[in-house]
């Protein structure tokens, strides 16, 4: 598997809580989008770390194609 799993075709919403570490899925197999569920073992892909440096939402890139991964960049509406 070379190419991730497009997930959604949106960014999904989700508040961050300051100090905290979320381990975003880079594979689009996860189950539990947009977060790791391991089911990138089988694949060449590893989940992106991200740490909330403070309390607010984020829009975590559902399609995987984002420059700006973990985080949406707006590519999606180009797929």
């Amino acid at each position: 598997m070379s190419e991730p799993v497009v997930a959604q075709k949106s960014p999904i919403e989700f508040e961050v809580k300051e100090g905290r570490s979320y381990w975003w899925c880079s594979c689009g197999k996860s189950a539990n989008q947009p977060f790791c569920d391991g089911s990138h073992k089988d694949t060449d892909f590893t989940p992106v770390q991200y740490e909330a440096k403070r309390t607010r939402t984020v829009y975590f890139c559902a399609c995987k194609k984002s420059e700006n991964s973990p985080l949406c960049d707006g590519t999606h509406n180009d797929l």
